[in-house]
């Protein structure tokens, strides 16, 4: 299953699908690089790089972009790298080409709207029982495709193929580390896209590094919350896929999420500041799902909730400042 000869097929040709595709391809994997745009197949395929996400960095020779979903039949191994709101879609569309009992590695980090589920959750409702993992935590597409020591997490309950899925995207400078807890995992990773708006807003409108620090702790708080009603443990959250990722995105001008959040803090319309994030802002479509789950659930998320009404153009950033300062005063 993950020892032969099969190709792995990589789904989404983003920066972070042609990351993955590469670190595959290094280990000596044929890799079949699938997109969406058959225009944006041949371009990767013409240039030998991807130069709208990844510019500079060529193609290994063993990754065969293409635009036809169907070339993913066959594969050992299949790599989703399809941001949250579109993989429900896809997943359909995967479906009459998925081979029996072929693993399917997850890495969006995400919550669907208008279901609240997570990309985990998401799949068992389109595919069924298959082989199911999430590749998640702290590590940016960049650093990844230039051979940059990154660790992360592998999500999935089955110890036996996680380890193998661990040993198959192993590479020199890339670690994943198993763990059996799909809920705790892929909520971290979801949760902290919010996170690292709500942290982006306050450097884009100067309220300084304590704020940020601050703003931190108490979102981390929420996410921990939220994931133990859930089902999560309390030891993913600690981890990788929860502090870890949370450090890295809440932090660095990479995150697109980041990116974002200081846009919107310095001004900008929600509109005006995906432009200049560039690419998917997956923080921004999960902030107001993610808080339906935890109403749902009986969860108080204020900050989550703060950003979901500043990206949806309800209410202004200094606003939303006072009303969150003004909360009673209670223990940590």
């Amino acid at each position: 299953m993950l020892n032969d000869d099969r190709p792995v097929a990589v789904l989404g040709a983003g920066a972070w699908g042609t990351a993955l595709a590469l670190l595959i391809a290094r280990g000596g994997r044929a890799v079949t690089l699938w997109t969406r745009d058959p225009a944006h197949a041949a371009a990767l395929a013409r240039d030998g790089e991807n130069r709208a996400r990844l510019p500079g960095l060529a193609l290994d020779p063993r990754i065969r972009p293409t635009g036809r979903l169907g070339d993913a039949a066959g594969a050992g191994l299949i790599v989703a790298a399809v941001p949250a709101q579109g993989w429900r879609g896809v997943a359909g569309e995967l479906r009459p080409y998925l081979g029996a009992d072929v693993p399917v590695v997850l890495t969006a980090k995400g919550v669907e709207r208008g279901t609240g589920l997570l990309p985990h959750e998401t799949t068992r409702e389109v595919l069924g029982e298959v082989p199911l993992a999430l590749l998640t935590g702290p590590s940016f597409a960049a650093d990844v495709a230039r051979g940059l020591p990154t660790a992360v997490t592998l999500a999935m309950p089955d110890e036996t193929t996680g380890l193998a899925l661990c040993e198959a995207l192993s590479g020199p400078a890339f670690r994943p580390y198993w763990s059996p807890d799909l809920t705790g995992a892929a909520l971290g990773g979801a949760a902290k896209n919010v996170l690292a708006i709500a942290c982006g807003i306050v450097m884009g409108r100067g309220f300084g590094e304590s704020a940020r620090a601050a703003l931190t702790a108490r979102g981390f708080a929420e996410i921990r919350r939220l994931a133990a009603a859930l089902g999560g443990e309390e030891t993913t959250l600690m981890g990788l896929s929860g502090l870890g990722d949370v450090v890295l995105t809440c932090t660095s001008t990479q995150s697109r999420n980041y990116r974002y959040g200081l846009a919107l803090g310095e001004g900008q319309t929600p509109a005006g500041a995906a432009d200049r994030a560039g690419g998917t802002v997956e923080g921004a479509w999960t902030a107001a799902a993610i808080c339906e789950r935890a109403d749902r659930a009986g969860v108080e998320m204020p900050l989550a909730a703060t950003v979901a009404q500043i990206v949806e153009g309800r209410e202004d950033v200094d606003s939303a400042a006072r009303r969150l300062m003004s909360r009673p005063l209670k223990a940590e």
